[in-house]
């Protein structure tokens, strides 16, 4: 049976200054976990019942640290999720060193006070599945490791760093070194008909205010999503994630046809 103190530490890395003080934090399911452990990832503590237990090759086990073994109302306990999997695993935090002048060589994206951890995660999703590694995000943005952002992300933090900086400081490294800054508005061109390179910054803004006006000032290029229906009510914007799928797309789909 999982001790109390265990059950409180697990609880605990819920809230980000836990996860700070610990440098850990939770990701849930079978699937994830499986994935995490065979990139030969080391697990701090593995908590699950005892057939995905033995379900692990004695070089899986080799990469965890410490295993407890619960049943259904153990998992219960500790999960975050309404309906638990059978798995839980606390993992450490990579440390990610922010460096300007090399994540500007690439194509990176960069998020202006995202507060919805189901849109980060399924941003950083989506910049895995289209090549980008790099998200910068303000430090008014949710926490990248927010368990709503790992449930939505699906792993993808194995592929893709996200950095926390002042935005004003990182935009202007970019315009300086005379990278452009693709900020996504209304009112910007057409996405599907603008010049793109491979090296750059796709600047997302706020769920509800978009990009602020302090950085608006930094964007080289607007760009937009056009709409191909006439209705003018109803629907006047993509979520924020959305957006950044269909804009992450066309730049990979650009870099494949130049390939």
């Amino acid at each position: 049976m999982i001790s109390k103190s265990k059950i409180n530490y697990i609880k605990s890395l819920r809230t980000k200054k836990a996860r700070i003080e610990e440098s850990s934090y939770i990701i849930e399911g079978d699937k994830l976990i499986k994935e995490y452990i065979m990139s030969g990832k080391v697990i701090r503590l593995l908590v699950a019942k005892s057939g995905f237990i033995e379900s692990l090759t004695d070089e899986q086990r080799a990469l965890i640290d410490d295993i407890e073994t619960v049943n259904e109302r153990g998992l219960e306990r500790i999960s975050s999720l309404s309906t638990p999997h059978n798995a839980l695993a606390v993992v450490p935090i990579t440390t990610v060193k922010t460096d300007p002048g090399t994540i500007l060589e690439k194509l990176c994206a960069a998020i202006d006070c995202i507060q919805d951890p189901g849109n980060l995660g399924t941003i950083i999703r989506s910049a895995a599945w289209f090549g980008i590694t790099d998200i910068i995000c303000s430090p008014d943005s949710v926490d990248s490791y927010n368990p709503k952002v790992i449930q939505s992300a699906m792993g993808a933090l194995m592929h893709v760093n996200v950095h926390y900086c002042r935005l004003e400081t990182f935009l202007g490294e970019a315009v300086r070194k005379n990278v452009p800054v693709y900020g996504a508005l209304l009112e910007g061109k057409p996405v599907y008909s603008m010049k793109l390179r491979n090296t750059g910054v796709i600047l997302l803004g706020n769920e509800s205010r978009g990009i602020s006006n302090e950085l608006l000032e930094f964007v080289t290029e607007k760009m937009a999503i056009p709409r191909f229906v006439s209705f003018r009510y109803g629907i006047n914007s993509l979520n924020v994630s959305m957006a950044a799928t269909v804009i992450f797309s066309e730049f990979a789909r650009r870099r494949g046809s130049r390939q």
